[in-house]
């Protein structure tokens, strides 16, 4: 899957109701875990993680606008 450029994986593990995510921003790999038994609830939320990063990424090289 795709989100805001940035490709990531997730996937059920042989828990019920927990989910194994990754995704890779530059050179950096991020990987975890979710609990929910919605798997459309479990994308969201490593997109929700994707823009974090990527909003972390863009106060660090000053690139965010703050008007």
């Amino acid at each position: 899957m795709n989100h805001r450029g940035v490709e990531f994986t997730v996937a059920k593990t042989a828990i019920p109701g927990i989910w194994q995510w990754q995704f890779r921003i530059g050179e950096q790999v991020k990987t975890g875990r979710t609990e929910t038994r919605i798997d459309l609830l479990a994308i969201r939320r490593v997109q929700l993680r994707i823009d974090r990063e990527l909003k972390a990424i863009g106060r660090k090289d000053g690139l965010v606008n703050t008007v």
